[in-house]
């Protein structure tokens, strides 16, 4: 066991996957020339033939991994920015998403959509979302987003590893977090949620930097209200069962999640919570997330944004 920062964990899995399976390949915008730390020295590793540099222009790099992949590669596509997935939305959605029921369940769809996602940089608008919400509207699409080094390696190995599209969203804020990491080989099963701190006065659910958030929330939160962070890791597949046992404990819940407030994830998991689990409640549930404005650049960011004293609010809010 030894440690590793978050963005060179990716880089890990991209190299273990990649000399694992010959059909892995990387392909997208500047990735050889490493906008990110997580494709340095690959080419050198692997060739030109499996690190290809693209055009600029994210609905071929997707429609180039999508048609790969049907044809039996598995292709990491790297859009850089989250926010760049807009433009390729048509063949991320409608392509990779539904091709497997338009086949009747024939063709795989075996591509991972690797970008890097969220805000409190300072970067703007379109530098700076986590739409997590957009490709969970659409089925047959799974979405990923891990909060520490060794979630990171551990689920994009097996995203990699997975017969269906994965999107695939590391935190531009987690980059140089270290934690430890196995060095034997190991992987992450999609759809399984981990608890990161036990408590038993009120769960804060919450996914990728949320989880960092909620972790120091609760901290400024010791021995006055024991809290537990449930990080779902995933978000499609979802595991409910993780966030309803925590719930059968501690009666509150909060949900933490950096996108819109406003037809977000949040909502949805709160309203799974009240389909399957309302008389597990002692209190309502309550929402941080981000206000329905777009990202403004510079300071302004941080009155849109979740933060730690939200977090710590709606806590105190629910317990009282």
């Amino acid at each position: 066991m030894g440690e590793m920062t978050y963005i060179r964990a990716i880089r890990q899995a991209l190299i273990e996957e990649m000399d694992k399976d010959e059909k892995v390949f990387m392909l997208g915008e500047n990735i050889r020339g490493c906008a990110f730390e997580h494709t340095s020295g690959l080419v050198d590793q692997f060739g030109l033939d499996r690190v290809l540099d693209t055009p600029l222009s994210e609905t071929a790099i997707a429609g180039a991994g999508i048609g790969s992949a049907i044809m039996g590669y598995r292709p990491v596509v790297d859009f850089m920015f989250a926010d760049f997935m807009y433009v390729a939305s048509d063949e991320i959605l409608l392509k990779s998403a539904q091709w497997r029921f338009i086949q009747g369940g024939k063709v795989n769809v075996p591509v991972v959509f690797l970008a890097a996602a969220g805000g409190y940089q300072m970067n703007c608008n379109e530098h700076s979302r986590i739409q997590t919400s957009l490709f969970l509207h659409h089925p047959g699409i799974k979405v990923v987003v891990p909060a520490t080094p060794y979630d990171a390696k551990g689920l994009l190995k097996t995203a990699i590893r997975d017969d269906n599209p994965v999107v695939f969203l590391w935190h531009k804020m987690l980059m140089s977090e270290s934690g430890e990491v196995p060095e034997a080989e190991y992987s992450i099963p999609l759809g399984e949620a981990d608890i990161k701190r036990e408590g038993t006065d009120i769960t804060v659910v919450a996914n990728s930097y949320m989880t960092q958030l909620a972790l120091q929330a609760a901290e400024e939160l010791d021995g006055k209200i024991g809290v537990e962070v449930v990080d779902l890791r995933s978000l499609e597949p979802l595991d409910m069962d993780t966030v309803l046992q925590s719930l059968e404990k501690t009666e509150r819940l909060v949900v933490v999640d950096e996108d819109t407030e406003r037809c977000g994830f949040a909502g949805e998991l709160a309203a799974q919570v009240i389909d399957k689990g309302f008389d597990l409640l002692d209190a309502p549930i309550k929402r941080v997330c981000a206000r329905n404005y777009p990202i403004p650049g510079g300071y302004m960011e941080e009155h849109v944004l979740p933060n730690t004293k939200m977090i710590q609010a709606a806590i105190e809010e629910v317990m009282a």
